[in-house]
């Protein structure tokens, strides 16, 4: 509900006057219009919120039916995936392997060494189960997956309205804001700080008390750096 004061000065309302203007003010505030669909209106946040969600972060590893080996490159990418479990999830990794599959036996072979590449990244914990190939033929790929707290927002390019008539009504049009909130869940390195804020780290006592020493003898307290951010440059 949007009110427009005006001022007249020596202006006296009576009675009447300003009965009359307090039902109009009840009145509109007894509007269909809620409050929080006039703030999403004019407020992008509101109207494409960054929703957090746990999503499955998968790896799809393709075994042929004669392979028996995995080559280094897909074993680094293995063991990545493992460091990134624990990273950003639970440090638990489901691998799901092919059954009924042309290459069921190489993928009991690689398997193994899929598995040893995931703990060698970091991974605590390996689940292995199976899933059904309804073509016997096909090679199936060995899944791995790890649950994965992720941002979105959208979908953006929505055009319910011409923009062109909300001109003269003072409010936003539908997809503005759209684009800065999809990007910015795109883009945050932990999705979990949209959340809530970080813990404090506890605090280095030996360099309180070293500050505490040298504040009391009256001397600098700020440290002393010979190179890098913060070093004094010779003149």
């Amino acid at each position: 509900m949007m009110h427009k004061w005006t001022s007249n000065i020596g202006f006296r309302p009576g009675r009447h006057v300003l009965l009359a203007a307090a039902m109009a003010v009840v009145a509109g505030c007894q509007s269909n219009t809620s409050q929080t669909e006039l703030l999403a209106a004019n407020d992008y946040r509101l109207r494409h919120p960054i929703v957090i969600t746990e999503q499955p972060q998968t790896l799809d590893l393709p075994v042929g039916s004669h392979t028996r080996s995995l080559n280094r490159d897909l074993k680094d990418a293995v063991a990545q995936f493992g460091a990134e479990s624990v990273h950003h999830g639970n440090g638990r990794v489901d691998m799901q392997v092919p059954s009924g599959a042309a290459n069921e036996a190489a993928v009991h072979e690689v398997s193994k060494q899929v598995r040893a590449a995931l703990k060698r990244g970091g991974a605590r914990s390996v689940t292995t189960r199976s899933y059904p190939v309804g073509d016997a033929k096909a090679d199936a790929p060995i899944r791995l997956s790890y649950p994965r707290l992720k941002a979105s927002a959208g979908p953006c390019g929505e055009w319910p309205k011409n923009i062109g008539g909300s001109v003269n009504q003072n409010v936003d049009y539908e997809n503005f804001g759209c684009a800065t909130q999809a990007n910015l869940a795109a883009m945050v390195s932990n999705p979990a700080d949209l959340l809530t804020p970080r813990a404090s780290a506890p605090a280095d006592q030996n360099r309180r008390a070293t500050v505490y020493e040298k504040y009391r003898k009256g001397e600098s307290t700020a440290a002393e750096f010979t190179e890098g951010v913060g070093a004094e440059v010779a003149e």
